[in-house]
């Protein structure tokens, strides 16, 4: 009898267990998609056209390298409409599958770098350059949130 009782009570604790976890999970309507590393560019008045030709440039050319070697996936530059004189005007975005392969790439997206771009001395000479033509107001990391189809009450 005892032995019967045992059994119940633990078929009844795995029923509630199994009857709890299925309430407890979230139908959510999106699911996490890339991540986006995003600068915020200040471009000096009057210097539009000297840094559009680095962009054109060496950033692109070092952004194709990156994406060739498989480190990002895709690359923006947005420009956009400051409201005040010290606002940024121009967004550069570099999306990477996700956050871990955005991390384990770090160290060859440097090797790439210095292939690209030459050596510390060169890649700081070209950051001194461009302070003069633009100033980075800062830097983001975001993940872009995929929405998915929200299914009806019904089904």
């Amino acid at each position: 009898m005892k032995f019967k009782q045992i059994a119940f009570s633990l078929v009844a604790v795995l029923i509630l267990i199994v009857g709890v976890s299925v309430f407890a999970q979230v139908n959510r309507p999106y699911r996490n998609g890339t991540v986006w590393g995003i600068s915020f560019i200040r471009i000096k008045p009057g210097m539009d056209t000297a840094y559009m030709n680095y962009l054109a440039g060496a950033w692109k050319t070092e952004q194709e390298a990156q994406k060739k070697e498989g480190l990002i996936l895709s690359y923006k530059v947005i420009s956009v409409e400051g409201h005040t004189p010290g606002e940024f005007n121009l967004m550069l975005m570099s999306e990477y599958k996700d956050l871990a392969t955005m991390e384990a790439g770090e160290d060859k997206a440097d090797a790439l770098a210095q292939k690209v771009s030459g050596n510390d001395e060169k890649q700081m000479q070209g950051y001194r350059d461009r302070s003069e033509i633009r100033e980075v107001m800062g830097t983001r990391l975001g993940r872009e949130i995929v929405l998915e189809s929200k299914k009806s009450a019904s089904e």
